[in-house]
């Protein structure tokens, strides 16, 4: 189980890029939109101007159950050992833990 603090960061950065989204994607619009160089250094000047926290690059995929943030599965929001183990006490119909 991840720390709670580390969980409620992730939350805090999660609400950053949501509030900065509209206007980061406005300035990369105008940046290339923009002919002249001078505009772009400008522009991209403005664009570092947010709080780096808000940029999108810097969240983590967490697990919705134990705050995981390594190995997870996009489609389902759970790391690779949840869906094991699922497995292995046979909650999962169908899948069979293959042994050789």
């Amino acid at each position: 189980m991840a720390k709670k603090s580390l969980i409620e960061k992730e939350k805090k950065k999660r609400k950053l890029v949501e509030k900065y989204d509209i206007t980061r994607q406005s300035l990369k619009r105008r940046i290339k939109s923009s002919l002249a160089i001078q505009d772009k250094l400008t522009i991209s000047r403005r664009l570092q101007s947010p709080p780096r926290n808000s940029a999108p690059v810097r969240l983590h995929n967490r697990c919705s159950l134990t705050g995981r943030p390594r190995s997870n599965y996009r489609d389902f929001g759970l790391p690779r050992h949840v869906p094991r183990e699922a497995a292995h006490t046979c909650v999962l119909p169908g899948v069979l833990k293959s042994s050789w």
